[in-house]
């Protein structure tokens, strides 16, 4: 029976060129958009190198401190995360970093810009790096202030050339690191391993960041496991509470909060510029990820409205166009449920087939993102969680758009059908 649908259906299609056409580009489009959206959103947050191990890590990303009459809204400083992220129950490792700054150096009279951030030794433990040459520094490194250096593909390329880079001397902003490690390049999207030189917190050119408690700095925790996450939040947020203000005239209150990589991504899309991102609230921190998801669905749901809805007018008047059918169909003792479950099924292969059409169309303008070097070492591509993603887009494209046109089609008296008629 299913194989007599679907060469059916493909007749149908054949029989109204122009329509299918028509239609195929709108389901092709529409996916294409999308596709190409959740692409970019997987990138910049899935687990993938280095950050392979987010199904157990939280982050310490934002902060604001506020007071009677103002308020700071920031990246947390070195000394609350010092106080309040160290050492946290059921957690086995903390790493604290700066966040990116641009630095500048000189070779050969021609001025490099490098994104630079510096880090702890725990910085390498937590997270994946696969090194192309060497290795990370280490904590002797960090406690001695050696003037050691990570850098990035790019980097060595930059600096010196098509040779190796360990061993060999930089000069970052006025100061000269040596390379232990060379790493592959990290996408500037993905905020906590992104940069170009990473070297120890200890030589930064001043050590006043270790008395701030805003600005500039990020930690990242590594759990035992996902189930002690809520015990880590809850036990930072105490811990928030009990710090000392230094100036509590000015300044009375602290927030910040522990979150997965997914939590920080939807608290930015949602709650849009830093100043606006409503992480303290009286309960500790509050997570926009809900509010995210429910946007996302209804934007997606949204977007698909219009070609649906064009899709609709379309399978109406192909199916009006078969209105005999249908009422010989009738006759011979067809249930509606039978012929809705039949035009269903033609409407959802072709939105599969335009599917198909948008995977390959999403590839090539994946493609071009990448070459574009609008996201600097992004290699955008389908895989499997965006590929399932937009099959279950296409497959409710096409349950969406082909369940009025089936159930108007099914509700045909069998004489006014044969009569060609559709009142």
């Amino acid at each position: 029976m299913l194989a007599s649908y679907l060469k059916l259906a493909f007749k149908v299609f054949l029989r109204r060129k122009f329509f299918t056409a028509v239609s195929l580009f709108g389901i092709s489009f529409t996916l294409v958009v999308l596709t190409v959206a959740i692409a970019v959103f997987d990138h910049a947050v899935a687990p993938l190198a280095p950050e392979t191990r987010q199904d157990r890590t939280l982050g310490v990303y934002f902060a604001r401190m506020s007071g009677p009459d103002m308020a700071w809204h920031s990246e947390p400083g070195y000394l609350l995360l010092d106080r309040c992220a160290r050492g946290l129950p059921g957690v086995e490792r903390t790493a604290i970093f700066s966040a990116v700054q641009t630095s500048f150096s000189y070779v050969n009279g021609r001025r490099i810009t490098s994104r630079l951030k510096r880090t702890d030794a725990e910085f390498w433990r937590i997270l994946e790096f696969r090194f192309l040459e060497g290795g990370p520094y280490t904590a002797e490194d960090v406690d001695a202030a050696r003037f050691v250096a990570v850098i990035s593909a790019a980097s060595r390329s930059r600096f010196f050339g098509d040779g190796p880079a360990v061993g060999r001397s930089l000069e970052v902003d006025g100061q000269h690191f040596r390379v232990v490690g060379v790493v592959p390049d990290v996408p500037e999207i993905r905020e906590v391993p992104a940069a170009e030189i990473w070297a120890p917190l200890s030589t930064s050119k001043t050590d006043t960041y270790r008395r701030e408690l805003m600005g500039g700095y990020m930690a990242i925790l590594l759990a035992r496991s996902a189930a002690d996450f809520p015990a880590i939040k809850a036990e930072f947020r105490d811990r928030l509470r009990r710090l000392e203000m230094p100036d509590p005239k000015s300044f009375d209150h602290i927030d910040a909060a522990a979150q997965t990589r997914l939590e920080r991504a939807a608290d930015i899309l949602v709650a849009g510029s830093p100043a606006r991102q409503l992480i303290g609230t009286d309960d500790g921190g509050e997570s926009h990820l809900g509010r995210f998801f429910a946007a996302a669905g209804l934007l997606a749901l949204l977007f698909m409205l219009l070609p649906t809805v064009n899709l609709v007018n379309l399978n109406v008047s192909r199916i009006l166009e078969r209105a005999s059918e249908i009422g010989v169909r009738k006759a011979f003792g067809a249930t509606a449920g039978t012929l809705v479950g039949q035009f269903v099924l033609e409407n959802v292969l072709l939105t599969l087939i335009g599917g198909l059409l948008g995977f390959v169309l999403a590839a090539a303008v994946l493609h071009g993102l990448t070459q574009s070097g609008l996201v600097a070492y992004a290699h955008f591509a389908l895989n499997g969680r965006v590929f399932l993603c937009g099959l279950l887009l296409a497959i409710a494209f096409g349950v969406l758009s082909g369940s009025y046109p089936a159930w108007r089609m099914a509700r045909l008296h069998p004489v006014q059908a044969l009569g060609g008629g559709a009142r």
